[in-house]
C-alpha cells in the first residue's frame, strides 16, 4: 500500500483557453515584443473593472507587453457564462491592440476570484497585477470579503495595482 502525501495549502482549480479573434496585426511577433513584461488585469463584467483596464492601457503598459486577461468564474464548463466572459475578453483584446498596441492572452479561470488571482500571478510572473475596487468601505469589506484586499495581502509574486473605481456614471476613460 503505497500513500500519498496531501499538500494542505494546494487547490486544484479548473480553466479554458480563450479563442480570441484572429487579427494579423494581434500576432504580430518582433523582437522587441518579446523582450516586454507579462502584466495581468484581472477582469469582470463590472464597470470598475473596465476603468481598471482602460487605466492600465493608459498609464502602465508599453508597446513589447503583454496583457493576461484573468476571468474568474464559477465554472469554466458552463456554456453561458463562458461565452459571455469569451465576448468580453475578445472586445478587451481588441480594445488593447487598438489603444495600447499591446498584445493580449485572456483566460477564463475557475475558482475564487482572490485565490486563483494569485495563482495566475504566480504561473505568469508578471511585472504587475492590476485589478479595480469596488471603493467599499472598511465595514463592507471586513463582512463580504474583497478581491482587491485579498490578492494585496496574498499576491508574492508580483506588486499589486489598485485601480480606484470612477463615480457611476463614468464608463472609461478612454
Amino acid at each position: 500500500m503505497s500513500l500519498e502525501v496531501v499538500k494542505e495549502d494546494e487547490e486544484v482549480y479548473s480553466w479554458r483557453e480563450v479563442k480570441l479573434a484572429s487579427i494579423a496585426e494581434l500576432e504580430r511577433e518582433t523582437a522587441e515584443r518579446r523582450r516586454g513584461r507579462d502584466i495581468v488585469i484581472a477582469v469582470d463584467h463590472g464597470p470598475n473593472s473596465k476603468h481598471a483596464f482602460d487605466w492600465a492601457l493608459i498609464h502602465f503598459c508599453r508597446l513589447a507587453d503583454t496583457i493576461h486577461l484573468i476571468h474568474a468564474v464559477s465554472s469554466v464548463t458552463n456554456e453561458i457564462v463562458y461565452d459571455a466572459s469569451q465576448v468580453l475578453m475578445q472586445k478587451l483584446a481588441i480594445e488593447a491592440f487598438e489603444v495600447a498596441m499591446v498584445r493580449t492572452i485572456a483566460r477564463i479561470v475557475q475558482g475564487d476570484p482572490g485565490k486563483v488571482i494569485c495563482k495566475e500571478a504566480e504561473r505568469v510572473k508578471p511585472a504587475a497585477v492590476i485589478l479595480g475596487t469596488r471603493g467599499r468601505g472598511f465595514i463592507q469589506s471586513v463582512l463580504q470579503g474583497s478581491v482587491s484586499e485579498y490578492c494585496m495581502h496574498n499576491c508574492k509574486s508580483a506588486p499589486v495595482v489598485i485601480v480606484p473605481g470612477k463615480e457611476a456614471g463614468d464608463e472609461s476613460l478612454i
